[in-house]
């Protein structure tokens, strides 16, 4: 048994992470050739009806597929 927390299986197919992941300022992660990266911050909704929560809603989505977390289509 051991006690290392990272490590890739042999043949490469798998990679564990059992510890802690830091990605530096230099560093990238791609999901499928999409880079991904955190998204802009969105504001909690101030709204006061239904169609000004659908606009904070869609606005929340799209920073989503900017920042490469939801596919776009």
């Amino acid at each position: 048994m051991s006690n290392v927390k990272n490590y890739t299986e042999q043949g490469g197919n798998r990679t564990v992470i059992g510890g802690e992941l830091d990605i530096t300022p230099e560093g990238k992660l791609a999901f499928d050739g999409t880079l991904l990266s955190p998204a802009t911050l969105q504001a909690d909704s101030t709204a006061v009806d239904v169609a000004g929560l659908v606009t904070d809603f869609n606005a929340l989505l799209a920073k989503l597929k900017t920042a490469g977390l939801m596919n776009a289509e």
